[in-house]
């Protein structure tokens, strides 16, 4: 057994003031009532919330601050992320892990800004691994990253055996989320440490994922901490055996037949990629994406007949039959 206790903090986060107060106060109560606490994770953002004009830059105060707690509480400290602006005024979504030492072991930039939505932010190109001594080894992603498997493979490849997910959604995709963080436990055969924030910060429901896809905790809709210890030798025992001693997924990629032309980007096996559009936000009563005909089968006893609009999309928007269907 390797067991390892990893605590979520689900906060309020303000997006127009600092986080970094009650960030500290949480961690204070956090380890006050479970000392025996090893590693802390915040939520995306929480320190200066989600507006990129308070993007600092990689060495500021708040950061000397984290890393004063780390040492205090001999802990692991990850404080969710940070708008980070470089020199050449670029700006990234930014993690940092923290040793117990108070020392920065590794940093991480988003590689997946939400876009077309997050445009201010740059995407990075660097993974994040690291090792706790005589644990395991960890990967660090932030969440829209999760959505592109390609990101968890390659951390998976060189052996992190727990994802350490901070998030940031507040919008209607959060179910969507949850079930593709439970499927890239299963995928990977690793643990998935997902933590939301609240307010400007997300919408709740933070979780916790064993290998087996099992939801070892999940959060609801206000503040929580949650203290989990994980075993990573069940990661170890599964990733030999299979799940449930049935599917060894890592394995059966390692020993695959197929290479897969889609990420050779001279192959043209992704021509229909590049049908889809542009990379953009839709406007509203926007018909990119429909036939240009509208269809009704209702009067002809399922034979079709197409029916030419009698409005451009555009406006659509400003006519009476918007969001009625055209029957006649």
């Amino acid at each position: 057994m390797t067991p390892f206790a990893i605590a979520g903090v689900q906060m309020y986060v303000n997006a127009l003031q600092p986080n970094t107060d009650g960030i500290l106060h949480r961690l204070d109560i956090l380890m006050a009532r479970f000392p025996w606490t090893q590693m802390v994770l915040f939520s995306e953002l929480a320190p200066f919330g989600p507006l990129p004009r308070f993007a600092l830059p990689f060495q500021n105060d708040t950061l000397h601050r984290f890393q004063s707690a780390a040492r205090k509480y001999n802990i692991w400290l990850i404080p969710g992320s940070m708008f980070e602006k470089t020199d050449d005024g670029r700006i990234f979504n930014t993690s940092v892990v923290i040793n117990p030492d108070g020392d920065i072991v590794t940093s991480y930039r988003k590689m997946f800004p939400f876009r077309p939505y997050e445009t201010e932010v740059s995407a990075g190109t660097e993974f994040c691994v690291f090792d706790v001594p005589n644990v395991g080894r960890f990967g660090l992603s932030i969440c829209y990253d999760i959505w592109f498997p390609e990101t968890t493979r390659q951390l998976t490849s060189q052996g992190v055996e727990v994802l350490l997910h901070p998030v940031l959604t507040g919008t209607t995709d959060r179910d969507a989320e949850l079930a593709i963080a439970r499927a890239t436990a299963a995928q990977f055969q690793c643990y998935v440490i997902d933590v939301n924030g609240l307010g400007a910060g997300g919408n709740g429901r933070s979780c916790v994922i064993d290998p087996s896809a099992m939801v070892l905790h999940q959060s609801a809709g206000q503040e929580d901490m949650f203290p989990i210890e994980i075993d990573l030798a069940q990661v170890r025992r599964q990733r030999e055996t299979g799940m449930k001693g049935l599917g060894q997924v890592l394995k059966s990629f390692r020993d695959r037949s197929v290479d897969f032309s889609v990420y050779d980007r001279s192959s043209g096996t992704d021509a229909y990629l590049h049908t889809l559009g542009a990379l953009e936000i839709p406007a509203q009563g926007s018909r990119t994406g429909l036939a240009p005909n509208l269809r009704d089968t209702s009067l002809t006893g399922g034979s079709r007949h197409p029916i030419e609009p009698q409005f451009k999309g555009s406006d659509l928007q400003d006519s009476p039959l918007r969001g009625k269907t055209i029957t006649g």
